[in-house]
């Protein structure tokens, strides 16, 4: 499986983009959210990916952080939800406001969104209940904090057999500008300490 492309950015086309990774064109369609944040044309990106094989065609799409790739997963586990209405739903609402809509049953909102009927919305409200808080995608200074390094430096104490909460903890702890090596050694410290 592709879980993550580095690139230099060669087209944008909403919703897709090709990307050059050393030579080999990927096409990829990414949520409007995403596509808001990418660099200029020919600017290096790195995007966190998910593969769908489906019998006619392999499809890539792609993701600014890694907390969208997860909504897009859990998203792709509802019935009657597929990868177009997914990132419809990403493109639609930030994951805070999605988180918010969830957490305040509002399918008001969700119905706003292009392809969302009032029974997907209900669908979407059942099954998003409490996962949000689980990703780590529910709060707007979550995830206004979270940097790319963040999420990279999160992964990493995850891999190394800390908790989600541990993890989340050293790295709100960190400064925002720290790097994903001294970002992993300082958290490490934090971590040894607590």
């Amino acid at each position: 499986m592709i879980g993550r492309l580095s690139g230099i950015l060669l087209e944008k086309n909403p919703p897709q983009i090709l990307l050059d990774v050393q030579g080999v064109g990927y096409e990829l369609e990414v949520p409007m959210s995403t596509f808001y944040n990418l660099p200029a044309l020919h600017d290096k990106v790195v995007l966190h990916t998910q593969l769908i094989v489906r019998e006619d065609a392999h499809l890539l799409y792609g993701f600014g952080t890694n907390d969208e790739r997860i909504a897009f997963r859990l998203l792709l586990k509802i019935s009657g939800v597929g990868p177009k209405l997914a990132l419809s739903v990403l493109s639609g609402l930030s994951l805070n406001d999605l988180a918010e809509a969830v957490a305040n049953k509002e399918a008001g909102r969700l119905t706003k969104i292009p392809g969302v009927g009032k029974k997907t919305a209900e669908r979407l409200l059942l099954e998003l209940q409490g996962k949000f808080t689980v990703t780590g995608t529910a709060s707007a200074a979550e995830g206004a904090a979270r940097s790319t390094n963040g999420t990279d430096i999160i992964n990493a104490l995850q891999a190394l057999g800390y908790n989600d909460k541990e993890a989340d903890w050293a790295a709100k702890q960190l400064p925002g500008d720290v790097g994903v090596s001294d970002g992993i050694r300082q958290a490490l410290k934090l971590l040894s300490k607590a």
